[in-house]
């Protein structure tokens, strides 16, 4: 098992259920593909590098977890099209 850490910028024009639903989401796709999370933490509504889709803000949540070395690319397929992410980066921890 390796340790993974998903980057999530979530769009803030979306209502906060919303929100929460598609953080669960990816949650449950790193279950659903054998992996275990860890931690999720919410670092909160900050304003980006640069404009995506007229948006100049979204909220980020990084998300820690525990998987064989085919689980991020599972999640990426499924996470590449979930309509509240504006971007997501999938990267392997050291040990």
């Amino acid at each position: 098992m390796n340790k993974y850490e998903l980057a999530l910028v979530v769009s803030a024009k979306i209502e906060d259920d919303a929100r929460t639903a598609a953080v669960e989401k990816a949650q449950e796709y790193i279950t659903r593909f054998g992996g275990t999370v860890t931690n999720v933490e919410d670092a909160g509504k900050k304003r980006l590098a640069y404009e995506i889709q007229k948006m100049k803000e979204g909220f980020y949540y990084f998300i820690q977890f525990d998987a064989e070395s085919d689980v991020p690319a599972q999640l990426e397929a499924k996470v590449r099209i979930m309509e509240p992410v504006i971007r997501y980066l999938c990267v392997r921890q050291d040990a």
